[in-house]
C-alpha cells in the first residue's frame, strides 16, 4: 500500500495527530504486518457497527444518548476507514466529478 513517493500512510495518527508513514521496501516487516492487522480490525469493526445503524434504522425510535454515542462511533469508524482508502487508493486518481467540488454538496 505505498504512495507515489514510496511511503504507506499508517491506519494511525501520530500523537500530535498528524498522519505517520512507513518507508520500507519489505511489505512483511513487523510495523506493515501491524499496519495490516490494524487496517483489518478498523474494516471488521466498520462493517459490525454499520450492521448495528441498520438496525437501528430498521426499528425506529431509539434512547438518544445510546444514539448519540452510536454516531460518534461511525464517525470514528469512518475516519479510519477512510484513511485505510487513503492507504490503499493513493495511487489512484480522484474522478473527476469530486474535484473542486464543496464538500457540504457531496451527497452518498
Amino acid at each position: 500500500m505505498k504512495t507515489q513517493d514510496g511511503l504507506r500512510l499508517l491506519p494511525w495518527a501520530g500523537p500530535d495527530g498528524k498522519p505517520c508513514y512507513l518507508s520500507t521496501e519489505d511489505q512483511d516487516s513487523y510495523v506493515s504486518r501491524l499496519a495490516d492487522q490494524i487496517e483489518a480490525t478498523q474494516l471488521g469493526m466498520a462493517s459490525a457497527l454499520l450492521e448495528q445503524a441498520l438496525q437501528v434504522l430498521e426499528d425506529g425510535a431509539s434512547d438518544p444518548e445510546w444514539l448519540s454515542l452510536l454516531v460518534a462511533q461511525l464517525a470514528g469508524s469512518l475516519r479510519d476507514v477512510l484513511r485505510v482508502a487513503n492507504s490503499r487508493g493513493s495511487c489512484l486518481a480522484m474522478p473527476d466529478i469530486l474535484e473542486g467540488e464543496p464538500q457540504s454538496d457531496r451527497r452518498g
